[in-house]
């Protein structure tokens, strides 16, 4: 009878101490969140409740196992207490990481309410991103390290090892040197301020917003929903159009090849009228210019604002459409013409000095030879 009681005494207490542990903990952070609305951090701080159960079970059974008492948990003592301690420590590392992430989430989510300014708040949420894979990566690191030296074979290599961890770091540090260059490049992007999440940027001559910055590498989506996937050191090293640098606020131009009697005061007007009925304009300001001219042609720019650049396209497409149908439709001789007219040959003498043939009567009735006559090319 002892055989069963006290096992189930003793797995069964820790599962209620850690199920009446875990409710209490999660009633006090709902108190906490319900008094203090402004404050996040106590909601967030409730998702640290499961691996806070799994550290507090997994502490209570390594502590207490070897009341057991049964033959199965003597035979295999050293090993049982080895699992448990192995998940204790990945339970500890997983507790801390939920926690820092928990503290670091509330803290931008707290400084994002509170100010108005979309650029700081990208570049803190880009500083905060990459923080948070630090620690976690640090956090592994050592959990990792822990758990290796629970093992007897590892300890006693531990001294070689650090003898030779000079050596060793010299050519881990050579090796991945392209590795090491990424890492310290995503450091300088977070906190030089260089690119954040959500900037709008050109590439490689792709335009597209970034989406993802990690430590080794920076994600860019383009507007046709490709993913463009770029080592963190390319911003470093080469120069890019980072569109939301000192605000999002875009300003855009279209241009037009018209002809040189183009109505531009007309033109104007009615560009003015376009943008009032365009939702995507933010109103700040707008122009219309002839910028250039040819023999030709004349080159007139238009140039609008918009309040990010996603709307900029927006508007100069409309401007440009609108425009070219308006001019179609009421001022169609202002649209570029290709002027054609018929060939005019040399007097007959001198053509038939040139090409050898006999023009007859045309050349001495002083008229241009036809040109159904003229000799072949031998081009068809």
């Amino acid at each position: 009878m002892e055989n069963i009681l006290r096992p189930l005494l003793v797995v069964g207490g820790s599962l209620v101490i850690t199920l009446a542990v875990g409710w209490l903990v999660d009633l006090l952070l709902r108190r906490a969140d319900g008094r203090h609305h402004e404050t996040p951090v106590w909601g967030l701080l409730r998702l640290c409740r499961p691996p806070l159960q799994v550290v507090l079970c997994t502490a209570l059974l390594r502590a207490s196992f070897d009341q057991l008492r049964l033959d199965v948990v003597k035979d295999h003592r050293a090993g049982l207490g080895q699992f448990l301690t192995l998940v204790l420590i990945a339970a500890s590392a997983w507790l801390v990481i939920r926690v820092a992430a928990t503290v670091v989430q509330s803290s931008y989510a707290r400084y994002a309410t509170s100010t108005r300014d979309p650029a700081r708040v990208r570049r803190v949420r880009t500083q905060v991103t990459l923080i948070q894979r630090v620690v976690t990566a640090v956090v592994a690191t050592v959990a990792i390290a822990a758990m290796l030296l629970t093992f007897p074979a590892m300890r006693t290599v531990g001294t070689s090892m650090l003898a030779s961890a000079g050596v060793v770091g010299i050519v881990a540090g050579v090796a991945a040197q392209s590795t090491l260059g990424n890492l310290f490049a995503g450091f300088q992007i977070a906190f030089g301020d260089m690119v954040r999440i959500g900037d709008t940027v050109v590439v490689d001559g792709e335009w597209g917003t970034v989406e993802e910055i990690t430590l080794t590498f920076l994600a860019v989506r383009t507007w046709d929903e490709r993913r463009i996937t770029m080592p963190v050191s390319y911003f470093t090293s080469k120069p890019f159009e980072n569109w939301s640098r000192g605000g999002v606020q875009m300003t855009g131009t279209v241009f037009l090849q018209l002809d040189h009697s183009a109505p531009v005061a007309a033109m104007r007007d009615r560009l003015r009228d376009i943008l009032g009925e365009c939702a995507a304009w933010d109103g700040r300001d707008w122009s219309l210019a002839v910028t250039d001219s040819t023999p030709t042609t004349i080159e007139v720019r238009a140039v609008v604002t918009a309040k990010d650049a996603d709307d900029i396209w927006t508007v100069r497409c409309a401007v440009r459409e609108q425009m070219i149908g308006w001019l179609r439709d009421h001022h169609p001789y202002a649209l570029p013409r290709v002027v054609t007219s018929p060939a005019a040959l040399p007097p007959g003498d001198h053509w038939r000095e040139l090409t050898g043939g006999d023009t007859g009567m045309a050349a001495s009735d002083g008229q241009t030879p036809s040109l159904d006559k003229a000799p072949r090319t031998g081009r068809g």
